[in-house]
């Protein structure tokens, strides 16, 4: 998530807008409740080239509170439409919005059907779904996902009712066969901790959804496809550490893991690790078959 306000005001826009072309398609997520500024974001994202915007009404943490955005905004609904309507005649990219089930008091099934039916009126083209309310005050981050109870009954009763809309479901889904089932009811499954944590559990997720043929992905072989990356990443003044501290997920559940995973970390956060460090872990993963 990149916030509006600080798009507008860096003068370093590359440093929060570049991606690599491998990334498409890829989605710019902009925090805010400016129209003027969300309406700028947007067509900073469709001008650097990327395939969507997003709008998060759905991150509960104090400090976008205190910024007035985030999930706090879906006690006013009638002011996130504006925003919305503000990015959609700004850029031709589909404008999309991520939000919990309420917030607070504001989690009664008629105030998240209002919700939604006001930004879709807007011109809001996908909704992410988390199912969990956020509890704005007593409440961290951290403990926003995970003790709110999910209610997936409550995003499908949504979806029985506007059967047009693009409804996508969010939290607590672990594993593949979780998101499969869940595309019997949902237009989408979005994963985010769970991929992050145990990428390697996903390896076959395109032959799941797609009916792509099975590829045999290895530990190994998925740090070695990231060498020219992260030599690419290098050549402009990246560091190493940038690139393992993302892998380290990759070494799980294989002989001698764990110090696989402290030689990547202790190593790779030495500034002047290159990438023969990817080299040598990937050729120790193969020599026990992984």
């Amino acid at each position: 998530m990149v916030v509006a306000q600080a798009l507008h005001y860096s003068k370093r826009k590359d440093q929060l807008l570049n991606f690599d072309e491998i990334e498409h398609p890829i989605s710019l997520q902009i925090g805010g409740d400016d129209p003027y500024l969300l309406a700028e974001a947007s067509r900073m994202a469709e001008s650097w080239g990327y395939d969507e915007i997003n709008l998060n009404i759905g991150c509960p943490s104090p400090r976008v509170k205190a910024g007035n955005f985030g999930a706090c905004l879906m006690s006013k609904p009638d002011e996130v439409a504006n925003c919305i309507e503000s990015m959609v005649q700004a850029t031709n990219l589909p404008v999309t919005v991520k939000h919990r089930i309420g917030i607070d008091n504001f989690d009664s099934d008629s105030f998240l059907l209002l919700f939604v039916d006001k930004l879709a009126s807007a011109g809001a083209q996908r909704f992410s779904i988390h199912a969990r309310k956020a509890i704005l005050t007593g409440l961290n981050p951290k403990e926003n996902r995970t003790i709110p109870p999910l209610q997936y009954e409550r995003v499908a009763k949504l979806k029985q009712k506007r059967p047009n809309l693009i409804i996508e479901l969010n939290g607590g889904l672990q594993t593949p066969n979780e998101c499969i089932n869940a595309l019997n009811t949902f237009d989408g499954a979005m994963v985010g901790r769970a991929a992050y944590k145990h990428p390697l559990l996903w390896k076959n997720i395109d032959h799941m959804v797609f009916g792509e043929k099975k590829k045999n992905i290895t530990t190994s072989y998925l740090i070695e496809t990231l060498i020219p990356y992260a030599q690419n990443h290098l050549k402009n003044n990246g560091q190493i550490w940038d690139i393992c501290k993302h892998i380290i997920q990759l070494i799980e559940a294989i002989p001698n893991a764990r110090l696989l995973r402290k030689e990547l970390s202790e190593k790779g956060q030495n500034q002047k690790c290159d990438v023969d460090l990817l080299e040598k872990i990937a050729q120790q993963l193969k020599n026990v078959g992984q």
